[in-house]
């Protein structure tokens, strides 16, 4: 039985809609095909930044015929009702109609309507344009010239290709021929941005996979994700370290790349003085990275971090360690700075003892301090609650 696949392929797709879409896309055209009386023996979504893509094995050839009964007016009823009923059934005549005797109701017409089966290649044809029109993207976008006309074309980025081949493994498949805002479907697409970005000509899934890993492209974000892991895991081993594993992190980092190059970079000893936490949660939103720690000291960190990129460098990835190490050494070097001054005393102490006895603060703690002067600064929390101390 024939084989669908279908690639949708665009500029970067933020990691965190990535996994959603692809269930999407699945969803939608399964159901198309099942309600258009088409069937699948098994369907498997992937994505990766730059593209969605569908394998669904074993579909059906041809829709089924069917010979469908459309119920008519009573054979005395009125020529109204008579001309109604022709419209719905597509009949040009009475005539065409059958007459149905009831015991109870009288004799009434009957539309007896074969719509022979139609070709799978056609269905999909139909169907993959309506989905990309009316794809739940939960923010989109249009661009280009046509942008400025009504109804035109929108995605979560710029739509680029439609791969879509159709046919089963013992001939050559055919491409799913349609047009949606001047982009016509066929059997190319594209490897890697920067190690392989030539056209590749693909026939079916297993062509298609092969022919993108041969580009530098994972497909498999699952996969993605093992390797990043498992490469992660052991260059922190290597340099007797622990990696701080990030289930969340992993899957947005997994979204970020098509083919993953572990690398570590690093920063000053004196930046751990900051709090672990606050060193975590500052490599992880700003630069996407794992920390590290030494192993069986706890929550205590390391000074080495794991990074991702998306490129295999020629120098094996030194400068783009360095750049990372010098945005990461920034957002430290801001996150030290306020936690000193949080530590340090505030000036004004001896004007804080009025607010610090009211709320029973103690003044020898920074945290209470800073309570006490958003009391006496009458710094309101809520008009209905009062100051911060009040809260």
């Amino acid at each position: 039985m024939p084989d669908l696949l279908l690639e949708l392929r665009s500029e970067e797709i933020p990691a965190r809609m990535q996994r959603k879409a692809a269930g999407d896309l699945k969803k939608m055209m399964t159901d198309g095909l099942v309600e258009a009386g088409l069937t699948y023996e098994a369907a498997r979504e992937y994505w990766t930044p730059r593209r969605l893509a569908l394998d669904i094995r074993g579909v059906t050839a041809r829709s089924k015929d069917i010979n469908e009964e459309i119920k008519g007016p009573s054979t005395k009823a009125p020529e109204q009702a008579v001309q109604g009923f022709l419209r719905k059934a597509g009949l040009s005549s009475i005539a065409e109609a059958h007459v149905h005797a009831d015991p109870k109701k009288g004799d009434f017409y009957v539309a007896h309507i074969a719509k022979p089966g139609r070709a799978a290649e056609a269905i999909i044809a139909e169907l993959v344009p309506g989905i990309i029109r009316d794809f739940p993207w939960p923010k989109s976008m249009r661009w280009g010239p046509a942008s400025a006309k009504p109804g035109s074309l929108r995605w979560v980025r710029p739509l680029q290709s439609i791969l879509c081949t159709f046919g089963p493994e013992t001939e050559e498949p055919v491409v799913v021929d349609f047009e949606i805002d001047g982009i016509r479907s066929g059997n190319i697409t594209y490897g890697h941005r920067f190690h392989a970005p030539g056209a590749i000509i693909v026939r079916r899934f297993d062509d298609y996979a092969a022919k993108l890993e041969a580009a530098k492209v994972v497909l498999d974000a699952d996969r993605r994700k093992q390797i990043i892991l498992s490469d992660a895991r052991n260059l922190a081993f290597a340099s007797g370290l622990d990696l701080v594993e990030d289930e969340g992190l992993l899957e947005e980092v997994s979204g970020l790349v098509e083919w993953p190059v572990v690398l570590m970079g690093e920063f000053e000893q004196d930046f751990l003085a900051i709090p672990a936490e606050v060193i975590r949660l500052t490599i992880r939103a700003n630069q996407k990275c794992f920390v590290t720690r030494p192993p069986g000291v706890g929550e205590a960190l390391s000074n080495r971090f794991i990074l991702t990129a998306n490129i295999e460098a020629s120098d094996g990835g030194k400068e783009i360690a360095h750049g990372n190490g010098k945005v990461v050494r920034a957002r430290l070097s801001d996150a030290l700075y306020f936690w000193k001054t949080d530590q340090g005393d505030l000036p004004d102490l001896d004007q804080l003892q009025a607010s610090a006895e009211k709320f029973g603060l103690d003044l020898k703690k920074p945290l209470d301090q800073r309570m006490a002067r958003l009391d006496h600064l009458g710094v309101t929390f809520h008009a209905k609650l009062g100051t911060q101390g009040e809260r």
